[in-house]
C-alpha cells in the first residue's frame, strides 16, 4: 500500500468518534487511474470521478464501479447526475458553480442517493444547507498542488466555518497525514484530496 494514504488513514480516525470519512478525488492531470488508490481505501469512503471529459469520466467511473461496490466505497460522479443514475453510481458530487446555476439536489436521482458539493466559503456552504445536500468538501484549506500559491483557509477558518453549518463538512487541499492530524478538534468529518493517493 501507498504509505501516504496508510499514514492518512492512521491519522484521520482520531477526527471524530465513529470515523471520519476519507474521499478520493480522480483527476485528469494529477491522478488520471486511481484504481491502484480505490484499492487500499476502507469501506465507507467516497470515490469522486471527476474527468471534465464526457466519455472519460463515463469510462472511468464504470471501469471503478465494480471495485467501489465490492470494497463497500460509494462511487459520485462530479456534475453529471444523468451519468450517475445511468450506470447505478451511489450519487453526484457538484462544483461549487453547479449548485449555484441549479441550486437543488437533481430531481431524478433515486432518493438514497448522495449528493455533495464543493465550497469554498460560508455562502457556498448556505446553499448546500438549502439545496438539502448531504455533505461539502470545503477547500482549500492547506496549501496544494492543485493551485500553487494560492490562499488557503487554514485549520482555524476552516474549523470556524465547519462549526456554522449542520452539514458534515470534509477538508479538501493539501490533506496528508500530517495536515490531518491539525484537523483533530475542527469538526471535520472527513477529509477529501487527490494528493495523498499519488506515490
Amino acid at each position: 500500500m501507498n504509505p501516504n494514504l496508510s499514514d492518512l488513514i492512521r491519522a484521520i480516525q482520531g477526527l471524530r468518534r465513529g470515523g471520519a470519512i476519507l474521499a478520493l478525488l480522480s483527476d485528469d492531470d494529477r491522478l488520471p487511474d486511481p484504481g491502484d488508490a480505490l484499492a487500499h481505501m476502507p469501506a465507507g469512503s467516497l470515490m469522486i470521478v471527476r474527468s471534465r471529459d464526457a466519455a472519460r469520466r463515463r469510462q472511468q467511473a464504470l471501469a471503478l464501479l465494480a471495485t467501489c461496490r465490492a470494497r463497500g466505497i460509494a462511487l459520485l460522479i462530479a456534475n453529471d447526475a444523468r451519468l450517475a443514475d445511468e450506470i447505478g453510481a451511489d450519487g453526484v458530487h457538484l462544483s461549487e458553480a453547479s449548485l449555484k446555476r441549479c441550486p437543488r439536489r437533481p430531481a431524478f436521482l433515486r432518493p438514497d442517493a448522495i449528493v455533495t458539493a464543493a465550497a469554498h466559503d460560508d455562502l457556498a456552504i448556505r446553499r448546500a444547507e438549502v439545496a438539502n445536500l448531504d455533505a461539502v468538501l470545503v477547500s482549500p484549506v492547506f496549501p496544494t498542488k492543485s493551485h500553487p500559491g494560492g490562499r488557503t483557509l487554514g485549520p482555524l477558518r476552516f474549523a470556524a466555518m465547519a462549526r456554522r453549518t449542520s452539514l458534515p463538512v470534509l477538508a479538501l487541499g493539501g490533506i496528508d497525514a500530517r495536515s490531518a492530524r491539525r484537523l483533530r478538534g475542527s469538526g471535520a468529518a472527513g477529509v477529501a484530496g487527490i494528493g495523498f493517493a499519488q506515490t
